[in-house]
């Protein structure tokens, strides 16, 4: 059982920051999706899919990683670049 360890990157529709300090650790996909026969919709039998696990840090997810025997992959988070531009300069 493989998964992945990364931070929720910020919402760039909305000026806030919430919820993007958590830690999150998300199981990959155990069998391919393929779709149902009747309805068309896209499903699997893999119900690890669908958890997903908040920690507050990233020691807190790979302590959990290594109790459960799963494989983890850390993604860093990216570095955060600010624009600092003033309002006059949308009319130079």
């Amino acid at each position: 059982m493989s998964a992945r360890i990364y931070q929720r990157p910020k919402n760039a529709m909305q000026s806030g920051k919430s919820r993007t300090s958590d830690w999150l650790l998300e199981f990959a996909p155990a069998e391919a999706k393929k779709p149902d026969p009747l309805t068309g919709w896209a499903g699997s039998g893999d119900t690890q899919a669908q958890v997903i696990l908040k920690f507050g840090s990233e020691a807190e997810a790979r302590a959990y990683a290594d109790r459960h025997g799963i494989v983890v992959h850390v993604t860093p988070t990216p570095p955060r670049r600010l624009k600092l531009q003033a309002y006059a300069d949308n009319f130079r």
